[in-house]
């Protein structure tokens, strides 16, 4: 019995849908926007964090940087400027690598240009490659990784070898279909360098990309030296799990190669590799804040647009309302047809709605180099939401029916 009840209410429900389409589908699709923003916001937000922790992984996870400290000069009331003081020096940097004894791969490198063009041939890059100076251990470190070619060796390194590693975007540019760069001959910033390798592709993202050339540090010195130059110095431990330990470690001995007494301040900074991305993490939360509100206020609207259809349809209706009610209908069964109709306007919308934020989040997911991205948890919420939004929405217009006297109904013209 009530089986058959729920069906003819839902039969009922699906017809008044038909018969007021328009209106309906024009609620649908507040509900739907709604809806989408939320979901879509979201699933991007879910691909950048994606994005972010797999390019931070790949950039060298489970390491530490030793950087010079900058100091914020205050100029007038509300400007500043930065400057660097204390910098790294080169043999700053190499005693630190000749003291750190621990099982660890250590790096020294410098950033030598960032405006600088590849050329071969007649095909040249924008001006808008960085070369850096590096030692055998950078690629460790860093996340690179070798797609053809070779590293530099330990030789080439203080041998000021004149060679260079390629960003895969650069090779792509450059280099013609089926051409194998490596060995042929490029120039970078004005400078004639061999090509020892390419990189492997990194993607694009915010915090790494491919446009990048890598030569030995030594010669990188001899030819970009310029004062006051300033070097890195990164660490990543053979064991992960020492990371907190050795970088303490690190920060004795480096306190040791600055001639720091005991009582100073240390004079540099150790970034953890993590450091960056919590904060990237972080300020994604209020993102997330945001969409969520921006659903939300457009979710109240579609509810209170709902709820205004619902008690339109309610008054037409009037007449049928009674005819039902003298024919034998319960106050329950009107008003259940009633929720009913509101319920299927919220899901449709928000299935609606739903599938719309999937599409557009994983757009971005696909700029990104990203995988397919699903957020079942805000997918389940937003059903549940849409389903809240229909009972409250339709639960005060099916009251109102229930209410209607069937013999002023059935003389409602």
């Amino acid at each position: 019995m009530k089986a058959s009840i729920f069906k003819e209410n839902l039969r009922i429900s699906i017809n008044a849908i038909k018969s007021n389409r328009v209106r309906a589908i024009l609620t649908m699709c507040i509900i739907a926007f709604g809806i989408m923003a939320l979901i879509g916001i979201l699933t991007a937000i879910d691909a950048i964090k994606s994005s972010l922790t797999s390019q931070f992984t790949m950039m060298g996870a489970n390491s530490f940087t030793i950087t010079s400290r900058g100091m914020y000069v205050q100029v007038g009331n509300s400007r500043t400027r930065t400057r660097n003081h204390s910098r790294i020096s080169y043999q700053q940097a190499q005693e630190f690598k000749a003291r750190f004894t621990e099982a660890a791969y250590v790096s020294v490198s410098f950033r030598a240009t960032s405006l600088s063009t590849v050329r071969y041939g007649s095909e040249k890059t924008n001006p808008t490659i960085s070369l850096l100076g590096v030692d055998e251990n950078y690629l460790t470190v860093s996340g690179y990784e070798i797609e053809t070619g070779r590293n530099f060796s330990s030789d080439e390194i203080n041998m000021n070898r004149l060679l260079v590693i390629l960003g895969s975007d650069i090779a792509k540019n450059i280099f013609p279909a089926g051409v194998d760069p490596v060995g042929k001959e490029v120039t970078v910033a004005g400078l004639k360098l061999r090509v020892a390798g390419i990189l492997k592709s990194k993607g694009a993202s915010a915090v790494n990309d491919d446009q990048v050339c890598l030569m030995p540090i030594s010669a990188a010195r001899q030819y970009f030296s310029r004062p006051e130059m300033n070097f890195s110095i990164a660490v990543m431990p053979v064991n992960p799990v020492n990371l907190d330990v050795m970088a303490g470690e690190a920060e004795g001995v480096f306190r040791s190669v600055r001639n720091l007494n005991p009582i100073d301040e240390s004079d540099f900074n150790i970034v953890k590799s993590d450091t960056i991305l919590n904060i990237l993490l972080k300020n994604l939360r209020y993102v997330t804040l945001a969409a969520t509100l921006i659903g939300i206020v457009t979710l109240f609207g579609a509810a209170v647009g709902l709820m205004n259809i619902m008690l339109v349809s309610v008054t037409e209706r009037t007449r049928e309302i009674g005819v039902r009610k003298a024919i034998g209908a319960k106050p329950s069964t009107i008003k259940y047809q009633f929720l009913y109709e509101s319920i299927l306007i919220g899901q449709f919308g928000g299935l609606f709605g739903i599938v719309l934020g999937i599409i557009m989040g994983n757009l971005v997911s696909s700029m990104l180099r990203s995988s397919f991205v699903v957020p079942w948890v805000w997918v389940i919420t937003g059903i549940a939401v849409c389903f809240i939004v229909g009972v409250v929405s339709g639960y005060a217009p099916a009251v109102k029916a229930t209410n209607i006297d069937p013999i002023e109904a059935l003389r409602y013209e």
